[in-house]
């Protein structure tokens, strides 16, 4: 197990302070606040520790972030049991830094059962195995300390661009659609709530980089717009582990009012739909 991934574990393993109730650390991030997909993540393992294991896996959650994130302070999740039905179980949390609300997520969860079948197809994207890693890519595109800082931020997970990043094409629009590969850079235990967690954790990071593709601009990475994460979505439709590789096909179908709407869909390597993901966010352009 990598170092920085034990990182990121530890920091989704919450401290129970009272029944309902649990304590978090933060990391460092690229930005001064905390990195909206931990609060996520993390907000996450809180409802799912005051589940039943009869109704273990999340289906879906909804969330909204309300206030940026202190990464100096301990983030306290507070969950409320909304339902505990036969098949469905309800949780709301709201994460708290310096008696303020942060970050509101409901999560629902459901015991598993038969139904219908069917999916969208897997898109056309390139062997992972043939994409450079990070460490091989960013030092190549970035000026040396954002990309140090960048590959550090996502040292424990494996994320490769299967097209341009936005970064690298600045000036030049495209279609608004992006892929990337991921996986842990290690093997994890097997808990299904876990490996959602980490997936809900990655899903932050490259979502809106599709809003951006469409302007030609480059991004938080070289400070040609300003953003940040508004609300999130996501909805789990079939297991999957987050230490396999993960396709995250993504596209932005629109901007406006200095929002931008990213959705996507995350596939397995073998071509199962695991996830939709949809997110808007804050993208300015700085005067």
């Amino acid at each position: 197990m990598t170092e920085a991934l034990d990182a990121l574990l530890d920091l989704l393993d919450l401290e129970q302070i009272e029944r309902d109730y649990f304590r978090g650390r933060s990391r460092s991030a690229l930005v001064p606040r905390v990195f909206g997909g931990q609060v996520a993540a993390q907000a996450l393992v809180a409802a799912g520790r005051t589940v039943s294991a009869e109704t273990p896996t999340p289906h879906s959650l909804h969330a909204y972030f309300l206030r940026a994130g202190d990464p100096g302070a301990p983030i306290v999740y507070l969950v409320d049991r909304i339902r505990d039905g036969r098949s469905f179980t309800t949780r709301r949390v709201v994460a708290v830094q310096h008696g303020q609300p942060i970050f509101h997520l409901s999560a629902s969860f459901q015991r598993y059962e038969e139904g219908l079948e069917h999916q969208a197809d897997m898109p056309p994207a390139p062997d992972p195995e043939s994409l450079p890693t990070a460490a091989e890519m960013l030092p190549r595109q970035l000026p040396a300390d954002v990309a140090e800082r960048l590959i550090e931020a996502r040292a424990a997970v494996d994320l490769r661009y299967a097209d341009a990043p936005p970064w690298a094409g600045v000036g030049t629009p495209r279609e608004p659609r992006s892929q990337v590969w991921f996986r842990t850079n290690a093997k994890l235990a097997d808990d299904p709530l876990l490996h959602i967690a980490l997936a809900t954790y990655v899903s932050d990071m490259t979502l809106l980089d599709s809003v951006l593709l469409a302007h030609g601009r480059g991004g938080w990475a070289v400070r040609d717009v300003v953003g940040a994460s508004l609300d999130h979505a996501m909805w789990f439709h079939r297991p999957f582990r987050a230490d396999e590789w993960l396709l995250y096909d993504q596209e932005s179908p629109s901007a406006s009012g200095g929002r931008g709407l990213g959705q996507a869909r995350i596939y397995t390597q073998d071509g199962r739909l695991a996830v939709t993901v949809v997110q808007e966010g804050v993208v300015r352009v700085p005067r």
